[in-house]
């Protein structure tokens, strides 16, 4: 594991007003669902469920697949975890850059790594792919009949497939029962992203039975704790309140491009609600602390993805008002720097 990748917002403390650092949308009212959690005092004295059935059987009703084809796990990270370990001393190809736990956990279950530019490049003995759809940190959707395509002519290879932004997008995106059909697919899902709520750590892999049941074999007991498992129940039975505006995010995204690109920073185009910028001068981490310390905005310096360089930051779309202060905060660090 790496220090400094991801929110870090934790880091700050009350210096940090508004958060472009996490993908996630931050304007979100859990007042139900802590209300509900309040009312789980009693519970406290009590081990959860060594396993979170109850959670699977709900997203498994959602999708219309079987219990038998979900796995939820303690963020989608433990399940990233999992495969590594089942598939131990495999040769991976990751789509790079990317989100580093799948190089993490791959280099922890002594895989030997490829990085790779696209699909079209999976070395001829690769055993797993690792696939981010939408892409952290770029935002890009890998367009789908190419993916389906790669998938079918590639049999013998597992590909990985986390698609935790897929709620951010408008792009195409394999379905549950896509991938429960396929043989060789594991998606991968994050609770945490649809309904913004990162402190619970609660994510899920869907696939075929008999592919999932080798990882789920490799699951510690009580993994996913009771306030997870609990709050995952509430937000599933009463998620309609929960309605992430892409579209809006994402012209929101698109428009601070604009900006930046006005301002001679490089931006990658984005299909959904973040994007990845390289700056012409300078570097990321003094842009970061430049924002905290002067503004209180928090970005995400991303000279720590690999192949990417110190000049690269990462922010996702908030509020328009907020996106705006974020706007004439940098375009006052590109003045003085």
């Amino acid at each position: 594991m790496i220090e400094g990748h991801g929110d870090d917002c934790f880091r700050y403390g009350s210096k940090i007003r508004h958060n472009f650092s996490t993908n996630i949308c931050s304007d979100v009212d859990h007042a139900g669902l802590m209300a509900h959690l309040s009312t789980l005092g009693e519970k406290l004295s009590s081990y959860p469920p060594p396993v979170p059935a109850s959670v699977e059987t709900l997203l498994a009703e959602e999708a219309g697949i079987g219990a038998d084809c979900v796995m939820v796990t303690n963020g989608a990270t433990e399940a990233i975890y999992l495969i590594a370990h089942h598939l131990q001393g495999s040769h991976s190809a990751i789509v790079s850059p990317t989100f580093r736990e799948y190089q993490d956990a791959c280099s922890v279950y002594d895989h030997q790594i490829s990085f790779i530019s696209d699909l079209s490049c999976i070395p001829a003995d690769a055993q797993a792919a690792w696939l981010c759809n939408p892409n952290n940190p770029t935002g890009q959707v890998t367009d789908k009949n190419l993916l389906i395509k790669t998938i079918d002519g590639h049999p013998d290879i597992i590909f990985i497939i986390d698609q935790a932004y897929c709620d951010y997008t408008s792009r195409p995106v394999l379905s549950a029962r896509e991938a429960v059909d396929c043989p060789n697919v594991i998606l991968l899902h994050s609770l945490t992203k649809r309904f913004a709520i990162p402190a619970l750590r609660i994510g899920y892999a869907i696939g075929n039975p008999r592919l999932l049941s080798f990882v789920k074999e490799l699951r510690m007991p009580w993994a996913v704790n009771l306030f997870a498992i609990e709050g995952a129940e509430y937000l599933l039975r009463n998620g309609n309140g929960y309605c992430i505006d892409h579209r809006q995010l994402h012209a929101e995204a698109s428009r601070i491009a604009l900006r930046l690109t006005e301002l001679g920073i490089d931006v990658l185009p984005t299909d959904c609600n973040f994007i990845l910028c390289r700056l012409p001068r300078g570097k990321a981490s003094e842009l970061k602390n430049f924002l905290i310390d002067r503004h209180g905005l928090l970005i995400r310096d991303a000279s720590n993805f690999q192949g990417l360089s110190e000049a690269h930051f990462r922010i996702a779309a908030q509020s328009r008002k907020e996106n705006d202060l974020l706007i004439s905060a940098i375009k006052q660090w590109m003045s003085l720097s």
